[in-house]
């Protein structure tokens, strides 16, 4: 298995063929081309952990077969970075892992994945200078749901949990930013459309990193087995959304993002195409900032869920303030 040295030399290639650009291979390195046919990237296929297509392309037999020899995914986005298709280099075989994963039925882990993610609410909302009274209130309450004690674990009390701190949370960070609450995937507003594109990629690294231990990503323990979705990525991402959470409104406060580049559409609100890779630049930027956490989060869920420990050896993730 890929371990945390060989991991940090590797990297995550975007190719946007909305701007003209191609991909292709020249020995053991990834290409990417402009319009015009000029070299504007050179990597090598063993320093690649990922690589990402934003647009329409044409993906050959020797691009997967290169997948398969060097270990790295391939996923593709629509111009919108709706996912279209995932190629994943992934452990095949490991049937021990498997086994734990489908007799595993308690609710320790979903609970320990909640408190996790509040903490890490808690930590941003103390960051903000100046705080408002309602803000200074809302990170007590947060405080109180996350020392509640759960007996017996129950899933709709953890849900019910889960939903109430983050709709606290979502009120009080984004309070000076004109938006409409937090809707997946309606982009009702340019921060929903934003904060859908990074949780995208930020599940999509997560996705990857998983597949590298051989786990049934489909299979999860806090969100329900459900048909097409993988539910066990969906878990594992809850305490790294702050990364994006934090990003989006730092990038505000910068200026960063304008309400010229993006376009509505019957309600609907869509990053422009030639503004992909500026926003896709300081979103992944953000993101790759804590690849090593993220991969030192997996493995050692990983050996703490071989070995079946206790819920205290799970692995927690806490933001940088």
């Amino acid at each position: 298995m890929l371990s945390l040295p060989d991991f940090e030399e590797k990297s995550i290639i975007v190719c946007f063929t909305t701007e003209g650009q191609t991909v292709s291979f020249k020995n053991d390195n990834v290409v990417i081309k402009d319009k015009k046919g000029k070299t504007i990237l050179q990597h090598s296929c063993y320093r690649l952990f990922s690589l990402w297509i934003v647009g329409h392309t044409t993906i050959t037999s020797g691009i997967l077969q290169r997948s398969k020899k060097f270990g790295f995914s391939i996923y593709l986005f629509s111009y919108s970075f709706k996912i279209t298709g995932v190629w994943n280099s992934c452990a095949e075989g490991n049937f021990l892992l498997r086994e734990k994963q489908y007799s595993y039925n308690n609710l320790d882990i979903a609970w320990h994945i909640v408190t996790n993610k509040i903490k890490n609410q808690i930590a941003l909302l103390k960051s903000i200078r100046d705080k408002e009274e309602e803000q200074k209130s809302s990170i007590a309450n947060l405080d109180v749901y996350l020392h509640h004690t759960v007996e017996p674990l129950d899933l709709k009390m953890i849900l019910g949990i889960e939903g109430i701190t983050t709709k606290l949370f979502f009120k009080e960070w984004f309070t000076n930013i004109a938006w409409n609450g937090r809707k997946p995937r309606t982009k009702i507003d340019t921060t929903n459309t934003l904060l859908d594109i990074g949780y995208t990629f930020l599940f999509n690294i997560m996705d990857a990193m998983l597949n590298l231990y051989g786990f049934d990503v489909y299979r999860g323990v806090y969100h329900r087995n459900f048909y097409q979705r993988k539910s066990l990525v969906c878990d594992m991402v809850e305490p790294f959304r702050c990364i994006i959470d934090k990003k989006i409104k730092n990038a505000y406060n910068l200026g960063q993002i304008k309400a010229a580049d993006f376009t509505e559409s019957r309600g609907q609100y869509f990053l422009n195409h030639d503004k992909n890779k500026e926003y896709t630049g300081w979103l992944l930027q953000e993101i790759m900032k804590y690849k090593k956490d993220m991969f030192v989060y997996v493995q050692k869920y990983y050996r703490a869920f071989m070995k079946e420990k206790p819920i205290k050896d799970y692995p927690e993730f806490l933001i940088k303030e």
